[in-house]
């Protein structure tokens, strides 16, 4: 009763923290840019692979300025989309019009951005418009959105009379918290002025985003994270989208960052990222369960179990392990909560070592979406070394589960000759 009491309550808590309005607007926020990511991340992937014959092929038909454009455009420029998007998101969770808050935060984060002067002219340089300006982004996206809301509630608004089509009245409506909130940040990024950090975004990156990503790209951090999202797992909360608004927002920027290099030329950066957990963490979903799917689909010798593998193991392969998590099942079941966790932390740990002592390169750090196949996402993120080691991390992790498994496949094969 006591186990089941703590249950309750700490689904409540994760429910709560999942359902935060605040919380949900920047994951779904920043999920709203994925595709924008993709196409910047194919787009860095042809023009910088590093592959000395097929540089030379595209530099000398002359298509390798063109291929890095849409890179410059989406991943150089990913904060712009996602403040529009955090702001669209968080608006209409209170039902208020979505685009106009977005517009307005674009606005608001265009206002706080630093120009330098070119023979004359004011320059909007892309420092702060990719991951370096992310984070300025998602406040900007959250208080003016906010703003919005709360202005238009005050009905501080222009109200239009009845027969105005309603694409006009709309517009009106957000005009004049357009304004108020514009003279807001414009404001800001005034006072900003007189700080030795001139502009907002140097002040929110050297004190706020650089620690938080420097934190939450280390090691331990990696482990942590994989601890809290595999424990809540196994009480039968979704830990994945518990975290995802703190997963996103960490490590998309360091993915990012390394995409931002490789298409400079660089060393990459950054270890950890979500192509990171993509390739590694969640290889065959949560609990990286692709190498336990394979077990049962090839070796289980019960029928009851066999079967679950068939059954499980085409949608493992694109992270969807549902079938294995709550058909086995593997929420609350003690033979294979440590396997569960275990598995995932050698299957990040391995290669997280091989990459810091330079033996295999970083991944490049590409957000792909959940359900990428396996296999076609390790060449994407690192070519076929990466594609080996994630091989190696199937073997692993399922000689991990396999003793574990091998006990309620037994249990499985009795039950099935009783009942026969």
């Amino acid at each position: 009763m006591a186990n089941t009491n703590f249950q309750q309550k700490l689904q409540k808590v994760a429910g709560k923290i999942s359902s935060n309005r605040y919380l949900k607007a920047v994951s779904d926020g920043l999920m709203s840019v994925v595709a924008v990511l993709i196409i910047g991340a194919f787009s860095t992937l042809l023009s910088g692979m590093a592959f000395d014959p097929y540089q030379d092929f595209i530099t000398n038909i002359g298509i390798k300025d063109f291929l890095e454009i849409p890179a410059q455009y989406t991943t150089e420029m990913v904060a712009l989309y996602a403040v529009f998007f955090i702001a669209f998101k968080l608006a209409g969770s209170f039902e208020k019009e979505g685009s106009s808050a977005g517009l307005i935060a674009l606005m608001s984060f265009l206002v706080l951005t630093p120009t330098t002067m070119l023979e004359q002219d004011p320059v909007l340089p892309f420092q702060f418009l990719g991951a370096q300006g992310l984070f300025v982004a998602i406040i900007v996206g959250l208080v003016s959105a906010r703003l919005y809301v709360l202005i238009v509630n005050k009905g501080i608004t222009i109200k239009m009379p009845a027969g105005v089509p309603p694409t006009v009245s709309k517009t009106f409506i957000g005009l004049v918290p357009a304004i108020i909130i514009v003279v807001f940040f414009t404001i800001i990024s005034f006072l900003f002025t007189f700080t030795p950090f001139g502009n907002m975004h140097e002040f929110v990156y050297s004190f706020i985003q650089a620690p938080m990503q420097n934190l939450g790209g280390g090691f331990w951090s990696l482990i942590a994270f994989t601890l809290v999202v595999h424990g809540l797992w196994l009480l039968g909360i979704h830990g994945m989208l518990v975290v995802l608004p703190i997963y996103l927002s960490i490590w998309m920027p360091l993915g990012v960052e390394n995409l931002d290099a490789l298409a400079a030329g660089e060393e990459l950066p950054n270890i950890v990222n979500t192509g990171f957990a993509h390739v590694f963490m969640m290889l065959g979903g949560s609990g990286a369960t692709l190498g336990l799917a394979i077990i049962m689909a090839f070796w289980a010798r019960s029928k009851r179990y066999k079967t679950l593998g068939k059954i499980a193991l085409p949608g493992s392969i694109f992270g969807i392990n549902e079938p294995l998590i709550f058909g086995l099942p593997i929420v609350l079941n003690p033979y294979l909560a440590i396997p569960f966790v275990a598995a995932p932390i050698a299957s990040v740990t391995i290669p997280y070592f091989l990459m810091s002592t330079g033996i295999i390169s970083k991944v490049a750090g590409a957000h792909l979406p959940l359900g990428t196949p396996a296999f076609f996402n390790a060449v994407v993120q690192g070519g076929f070394v990466l594609l080996i080691v994630q091989i190696l991390m199937i073997i692993v992790t399922g000689l991990i589960y396999y003793p574990f498994f091998r006990v309620l496949d037994r249990q499985a094969v009795e039950q099935e000759k009783s009942a026969e």
